[in-house]
């Protein structure tokens, strides 16, 4: 039976995943910052651990507890809405540490096993914001873009051992708490600098007036990361949703 390991599972892309891979049948080892059986009920083939992906030792062990696996889906990540000026240093610090540092660290720590067996696979989740410039996402699409080049690099090394790295890239998601929690993040921390203040409002005022348009379900990203898992051939960067699949075609 195959095994994944999926980062950032207690809500969102990371929790319909891990339903994803349960349902075909496979053993997930779900992980989360503080594990919650409410949020993921025991079943057969589901273990639940402890990681945060930012702490050297956590990632050392669950890493270890996890045993052999044969797929690490690297979906945990923090967002952020603001412009550069307003952002703290010690915030970009956090958001690359989680977005992209911690990605390199849990593919740093699976790749002995990986390595040794020549075989694995590596899923790293991204953002479709890589493909379109937008105000007020500097930080957090850089974090998500020095993944892509990462991982478009990695994949080269990782091609003479059998192992294969690739990144999906999921579009604008209204049904997960992610963007609320990074708007939330940003009051918290101060809002909009007064000199950007009219500029995000008007920002923030078109994308409220604006129609309906494609967006992204959690269940179009646990497709595209389980093709990406499951599918030798599978393009990467693989977009994932309707609107992440129209920016990628220049829509």
């Amino acid at each position: 039976m195959n095994t994944v390991m999926i980062t950032g599972c207690s809500s969102g892309f990371g929790l319909e995943t891990a339903r994803h891979f349960l349902d075909r049948g496979w053993t997930v080892v779900a992980t989360m910052r503080n594990p919650d059986p409410a949020v993921l009920p025991a079943a057969d083939g589901l273990r639940l651990l402890r990681l945060d992906v930012t702490d050297s030792e956590s990632i050392e062990n669950a890493v270890t507890e996890a045993g052999e696996i044969d797929v690490l889906v690297n979906n945990a990540g923090i967002g952020w809405m603001n412009a550069l000026e307003g952002t703290p240093l010690a915030t970009i610090r956090e958001i690359f540490e989680t977005n992209t540092f911690g990605v390199m660290a849990m593919m740093q720590a699976v790749l002995p096993q990986f390595r040794a067996k020549k075989s694995g696979v590596f899923v790293n989740v991204s953002s479709s914001v890589t493909l379109k410039s937008l105000p007020l996402l500097s930080i957090y699409t850089a974090s998500k873009a020095a993944i892509n080049a990462f991982t478009e690099s990695v994949a080269i090394e990782l091609a003479a051992f059998d192992i294969r790295a690739c990144t999906v890239l999921p579009g604008r998601a209204m049904t997960t708490r992610f963007s609320q929690t990074a708007q939330a993040r940003m009051k918290d921390e101060g809002g909009f600098p007064e000199p950007y203040a009219d500029f995000a409002e008007s920002i923030l005022a078109r994308m409220r007036a604006a129609p309906e348009g494609p967006t992204t379900e959690p269940q179009d990203v646990a497709e595209a990361i389980w093709r990406a898992a499951t599918d030798p051939d599978c393009p990467s960067p693989l977009p994932a949703g309707a609107d992440a699949i129209a920016w990628a075609n220049g829509g």
